[in-house]
């Protein structure tokens, strides 16, 4: 965090100053790891056996707050007796098919819950299908209120005693032998991290990509959950886990998304099947009788009314059929594939750099050789826009321009002091940025670029009105724009984004107000509120009230600035202490309040119990803080919503040094997609021909994959070239000297680097054997002020089953001396040799 967060780490500086503990859990030694109270190295991508030894730690020494854990977690919720885990079946839970390659995920529901079927539609799941109770033929979202509970957890089929059983293997010498941390090191951590728990005590947990790209993250994280619901520390101010966004506004792009299989707001994009022939079958499947999702009607009526306006009527479903349907795997690494097979006219690339920063980022190279056309909005030319004449295939023979089709347009793009908007951050917080000064030239920004293209495309769909044409013929597209340029009106843009009502144009106090009727109109309906009538845009405010920061910018949704901030009061709504008071039950007023904006209904008595037949928010009692989840509790035990299973469970990477020492008959996750083919190999695990463990990251100095730092002096000067950073002792075994050129091979490229020896890279003892680790930062290119080989030539094409993010951490590769042009014949040599699977 100190070194690619640095504005945000400010604040982790002043807690230590103030007596809070920083744990660094890295295999780096990075300035994170300078400033902490303890650094943990560990083998990269054995994180959950290291997060399991946590847990195991929690629950062997009674160490969970239980006051917490019964009443606001699902630990006390019996799970069916014909359920199977992992310690039954060798590494899968029940209802692993494994002629299909999926899961039944219906076996993971509590006791008397029945699951909904869907209607079938005589297509099997397929590798594209995605997961969640969208798939695997559960329909609507199932009464999970039908519950059984133990309050004293010692069922032996509830939640708690499961997740005892299944970490119990989980031990601080398990974690010694095969994550390398020393026993004494982890007890110290397990130990620190602990003491944040209980009335008056709390523990943050933040991540990044170093937890995100796995072929298993998804559940990394969920054991990080898991560990925080069990210490008490989740919707309480110095708790939670806070994920730690690459740039100004990633949160911002997958709030209002740039993703394939989502819509504003988290609702999801319907897929191709019954589920998408009405509006109702798509909110049947995605709504839930009681807590928040209940309103999905409304919030999806809401957003096809913002989409198509007067063309969006209840007699049409509101324009529902015009949406697209997911017809599998759209994902990233999925079309790059596509496009490798010639299944794709064209591209367009905005912010984006994938010719360098793309996972086998040299497949993908030659994948956009393939495309008839390719768009770039960019600040300078990026290898991306420049692949077809510069790139390393081309200076090497395996490509020639004159013979690539691609029609290549390179478009000037403003930058972001060059433009009106707003940027959402890390912690959820819209603010509104003012134009400083006018982009150069024919530099435009995007909103410019997306209006304009629409206009266009919609007078051809005019000119020429075909069936296929009706959604962009009806595409509400009537925004104003001003200045020289014609820029469309940013805030013009958050209103529409807030929400209005049709009739008047009035806009909408918040998501509250939305309606299932076609009467509003909404963009983004976690966002309403941020403009919540004509000139009040609450993400341009700039006078904060207090400790929390209201009146700084807003935090989505509502403003609340800590999510599900029920949890920080007791069942009976006093706070949990004095020191960590948050928003409370007002026994005068009979309504919440506090310091924060309550994540709960107002008025709802903490001793309110939901009458027979309630549905949506009342039908939770005013003790379930999680009003997201349809059973109001916080999942220890995910019974839907998971590809790859209700617990988390250590799996090796897709390459790795040793076999599964959990579980030798299942060495990866079996839900993750290899996407195995020529020209995206992996190595056998171990392989003798690729035997250290690789791992990319970031520097301070550059961005991302270099775009936006390579082309500027001050800061190509600070980081100029590209390194490879490796142990002493790694070092010595390879006799290589500090700063000399080394080639780094995996089974896919080769690239070469200068050694970076030093010891913030330790070697590890593994079951009992040395295993050395590699650290490639990610930030070069061929274009630019400063070049160098590109570290995700190495990477493997993948997708973790939930998000179908790649694995760029845990990886294997190997280290030959001198540069890679004069190890032609041993790179060969490895690549041939590997023991592919």
């Amino acid at each position: 965090m100190a070194e690619n967060h640095p504005v945000g780490f400010q604040w982790v500086m002043e807690a230590k100053e103030r007596g809070a503990k920083v744990l660094h859990v890295d295999p780096r030694f990075s300035r994170t790891s300078a400033v902490a109270n303890i650094w943990v190295p560990f083998r990269a991508g054995s994180d959950i056996l290291f997060l399991g030894g946590l847990i195991h730690y929690v629950l062997e020494n009674e160490l969970f707050f239980r006051d917490y854990v019964v009443p606001y977690t699902n630990a006390s919720v019996i799970i069916p007796e014909d359920f199977k885990d992992t310690e039954d079946l060798e590494g899968v839970f029940s209802g692993w098919d494994a002629n299909k390659k999926t899961y039944d995920e219906t076996t993971w529901l509590y006791e008397g819950v029945e699951p909904v079927k869907a209607a079938s539609t005589g297509q099997g799941a397929s590798e594209g299908s995605h997961g969640g109770h969208a798939e695997h033929g559960l329909h609507a979202m199932p009464d999970l209120c039908k519950y059984q509970r133990d309050l004293t957890l010692q069922h032996p089929r509830c939640v708690f005693q499961l997740l005892r059983k299944h970490f119990a293997r989980y031990t601080p010498e398990m974690v010694e032998q095969y994550c390398g941390v020393r026993k004494s090191v982890f007890l110290n951590a397990a130990k620190t991290f602990c003491t944040a728990s209980g009335p008056d005590k709390t523990g943050a947990i933040c991540y990044a990509l170093g937890w995100t790209q796995h072929s298993n993250g998804v559940q990394m994280i969920r054991c990080a959950a898991i560990l925080q619901l069990l210490l008490g520390n989740m919707g309480r101010p110095g708790g939670g886990i806070l994920a730690l966004r690459g740039h100004a506004s990633i949160q911002g792009s997958t709030d209002v998304p740039t993703l394939y299989d989502i819509l504003p707001g988290y609702l999801s994009m319907p897929k191709f099947g019954e589920e998408s022939k009405t509006l109702d079958a798509y909110i049947e499947k995605y709504g839930s009788r009681t807590g928040w999702w209940y309103n999905t009607d409304k919030y999806i009526v809401s957003l096809l009314k913002a989409y198509y306006g007067e063309s969006a009527q209840p007699e049409n479903d509101f324009g529902f059929h015009w949406l697209p349907r997911v017809t599998g795997d759209h994902s990233h690494q999925a079309y790059w594939l596509d496009m490798l097979d010639g299944k794709m006219d064209g591209l367009f690339v905005m912010g984006q750099n994938p010719a360098v920063a793309g996972p086998n980022s040299g497949m993908e190279r030659r994948g956009l050789a393939k495309l008839n056309w390719l768009v770039v909005r960019e600040m300078v030319e990026t290898e991306t826009a420049s692949f077809w004449y510069e790139s390393p295939e081309v200076k090497r023979g395996e490509l020639r321009t004159e013979e690539i089709p691609t029609e290549v347009f390179l478009l000037p793009a403003a930058g972001h002091a060059e433009k009106d908007g707003t940027f959402t951050n890390t912690q959820r917080l819209l603010q509104w940025r003012e134009k400083a000064v006018e982009p150069p030239g024919d530099c435009r920004s995007e909103n410019w670029f997306a209006y304009h293209l629409g206009v266009l495309l919609k007078e051809k769909a005019r000119r020429d009105p075909q069936p296929r044409h009706a959604a962009l013929l009806a595409l509400k597209w009537d925004y104003s724009i001003e200045g020289e340029h014609r820029e469309p009106v940013a805030e013009e843009v958050l209103r529409e984004i807030n929400g209005y009502k049709v009739a008047d144009g009035e806009l909408v106090p918040g998501f509250t107000a939305l309606k299932a009727d076609g009467s509003t109109a909404c963009g983004c309906w976690i966002y309403s509120g941020v403009f919540p009538k004509k000139g009040e845009n609450r993400a341009n405010q700039r006078a904060a009230k207090g400790f929390y920061g209201h009146g700084w910018g807003f935090a989505w949704p509502s403003d609340r600035r800590i999510l599900y901030n029920r949890a920080s009061a007791r069942p009976d709504g006093r706070p949990w202490s004095e020191r960590k008071k948050l928003v409370w039950w007002d026994f005068e007023s009979k309504k919440w309040t506090g310091l924060d904006v309550p994540d709960f209904t107002q008025t709802k008595a903490p001793d309110y119990e939901p009458p027979a037949g309630a549905v949506g928010d009342e039908g939770l009692s005013g003790d379930k803080p999680f009003l997201l989840h349809c059973d109001g509790f916080g999942w220890i035990w995910v019974p839907v919503g998971l590809t790859d299973g209700p617990l988390p469970t250590h799996y090796e990477p897709l390459e790795s040094p040793i076999r599964n020492p959990i579980y030798p008959k299942q060495q990866t996750n079996p839900m993750a997609l290899a996407k195995a083919r020529p020209g995206n190999e992996y190595a056998a695990s171990p392989d003798a021909h690729f035997p250290f463990v690789m791992m990319t990251y970031r520097l301070t100095e550059h961005h991302t994959a270099g775009g936006m730092s390579r082309t500027l002096s001050h800061l190509a000067e600070l980081q100029p070239e590209m390194f490879c950073e490796i142990s002493p002792d790694l070092a010595k075994k390879l006799s290589v000297t500090p700063g000399e050129w080394v080639t780094i091979v995996t089974a896919r490229g080769a690239i070469e680097a200068h050694a970076l020896v030093t010891s913030r890279i330790k070697m590890l003892t593994i079951d009992g054997k040395p295993v050395h680790q590699v650290g490639l930062p990610f930030h070069w290119g061929y274009s630019g002020l400063v070049k160098g080989d590109m570290s995700n030539d190495l990477i493997a094409i993948s997708e973790e089953p939930n998000v179908r993010i790649m694995e760029t951490k845990g990886l294997l590769c190997n280290l030959i001396r001198g540069k890679r042009a004069e190890n032609l014949d041993a790179i060969g040599q490895l690549r041939e040799g590997q023991g592919q699977r």
